[in-house]
């Protein structure tokens, strides 16, 4: 299966360009966008692929002089360029499994801590950490957008956005239950626990794909925040909690700086889980919305980090380890998420 088709892309791109030099191109905005969007993608996309077949050229004829003239320096340039090439191919390869409907959109996240109290409160913090991390080493930007505090460390649930092409596509192989082993700081006693966490992805819904919603199967509460902020935030009831009658879904956005904009967010949130619902119709419950995900607890789990007795990693659907836990924790999580796209082709 070619799964990069250059010349179909070539002229994709010649025909979005084409209507860009209609006359009424800009009366749409979000038709324009779209397509301004599409043709930065592509360019990208392409221009990287053109890239690499030179320099994939330009080896084989260094490779070339080499076997007339032997040259040890040039020899070293060679191997150090073709490892250099194979790691630079490989992540241009992940970047054509991502071709789903929604992959090339924004991912929003939720993040809840399975019972255990204080202890899985303080897991569900370190992930949001690791894909705030992952993230910022990837250019994409985090928008937080519901936080509720633990009560004594860590959070009791968290939604934020992760900004950027394709962060969905890369995010929805995190989706599921993840499994924490490391001797507690909160215990006095120095034991072993094991905590669980879940992770739901959803892509963020753009505005031209269009979903009806009866204003009359919300309800709509306006509280105060409680999150981080800045003063301003408790003096008003600027925090938005919107509830879908019909399917119980509950939505919630406190960070913008007002009523309206958490509003709109929320909006968006519930749009994207109602789009996600219907896909999955066929589906009896609507805990199906949250994918792979099942009881947050043992047996359940997609991934398991060990801290002690030993160090260890492991992603339970693709069998991909890693023994350096801490690098994982500091947002190395790329190599499990290309194992997981490269299972799911």
């Amino acid at each position: 299966m070619n799964l990069f088709d250059i010349a179909n892309l070539k002229r994709k791109l010649s025909e979005l360009e084409e209507q860009t030099s209609k006359e009424n191109f800009w009366n749409d905005m979000q038709k324009s966008t779209k397509i301004l969007s599409q043709i930065k993608s592509i360019k990208a996309k392409t221009s990287e692929y053109q890239k690499l077949e030179t320099e994939i050229s330009n080896l084989i004829e260094l490779t070339e002089l080499v076997e007339l003239e032997e040259d040890e320096q040039m020899s070293k340039d060679i191997i150090k360029n073709t490892n250099k090439m194979k790691k630079d191919i490989e992540k241009f390869e992940i970047t054509t499994f991502l071709s789903g409907k929604y992959d090339a959109n924004n991912a929003i996240v939720t993040i809840h801590p399975g019972a255990g109290g204080t202890e899985s409160q303080d897991w569900a913090e370190m992930l949001y950490r690791m894909y705030t991390r992952w993230a910022n080493k990837n250019n994409y930007v985090v928008k937080e957008l519901d936080y509720l505090e633990g009560e004594e460390a860590g959070l009791k649930s968290v939604t934020f956005e992760i900004q950027g092409e394709n962060a969905y596509g890369y995010m929805k192989s995190e989706m599921g239950v993840h499994r924490l082993v490391r001797i507690s700081p909160f215990d006095s006693g120095g034991r072993r626990h094991t905590s669980f966490a879940s992770i739901e992805v959803l892509p963020e819904i753009t505005d031209d794909i269009e979903l009806d919603i009866n204003p009359d199967d919300l309800r709509v509460d306006t509280y105060r925040a409680s999150g981080a902020g800045g003063q301003h935030i408790n003096k008003t009831s600027s925090a938005v909690r919107i509830t879908h009658i019909p399917t119980n879904i509950v939505v919630a956005c406190q960070t913008e700086r007002s009523q309206i904009q958490n509003r709109e967010t929320a909006m968006k949130m519930l749009k994207s889980k109602l789009l996600d619902l219907k896909e999955k119709e066929q589906k009896e419950k609507i805990e199906d919305l949250k994918g792979v995900q099942m009881d947050i607890a043992w047996g359940s789990q997609i991934r398991s980090y060990v801290f002690c007795p030993y160090t260890m990693v492991k992603d339970h659907r693709t069998n991909y380890e890693v023994g350096n836990v801490q690098a994982v924790m500091d947002g190395d999580i790329d190599e499990f998420m290309e194992s997981y796209l490269k299972m799911k082709l």
